[in-house]
């Protein structure tokens, strides 16, 4: 039987959910409880991933102008490949459209093989390099963006 996976808002109570998820992805940049303040403020939108109450996974990303930005994304180790960052990366994309944004960039470490896969399945493609952008440890982002196709009345 499959389960039911809601994509809704991040909310203050699922803090502790996802700074646990980010503990289990050393991946990404993990951030701190605070970090987390704009997004429960509703300032930057943020959404998780949940089944049966249960958080696996979640996105956070911010829109200025034209333009929009994963900041992070992650989802447990045990439910990857189940669909789950694809349909959190398709809220955060259909938000950025909807709100006008033309296209959606984000970082990605130069050796996570795994992500730079999943990003170009969904329309990103390269477009540079920010040296020695992680620690811990030290390494290169690749930059990513996906343009955005515009619905025909320009939103």
């Amino acid at each position: 039987m499959e389960r039911l996976i809601a994509i809704r808002p991040l909310a203050a109570d699922d803090l502790d959910a996802v700074l646990q998820i980010q503990a289990q992805c050393p991946e990404i940049v993990a951030w701190s409880r605070a970090s987390y303040a704009p997004v429960v403020r509703g300032e930057y939108p943020g959404w998780v991933a949940a089944a049966d109450s249960r958080v696996l996974g979640f996105v956070v990303s911010r829109k200025t102008a034209e333009e929009a930005e994963i900041l992070n994304l992650a989802v447990l180790p045990e439910a990857r490949r189940q669909g789950i960052g694809s349909r959190l990366l398709v809220q955060v994309l259909e938000e950025a459209r909807q709100a006008g944004a033309r296209r959606v960039w984000l970082e990605v470490r130069a050796s996570n093989a795994a992500a730079i896969r999943f990003y170009e399945r969904h329309g990103f493609r390269l477009r540079g390099l920010r040296r020695d952008y992680y620690s811990n440890p030290r390494e290169d982002a690749l930059l990513y963006c996906c343009e955005l196709v515009q619905s025909p009345q320009g939103k």
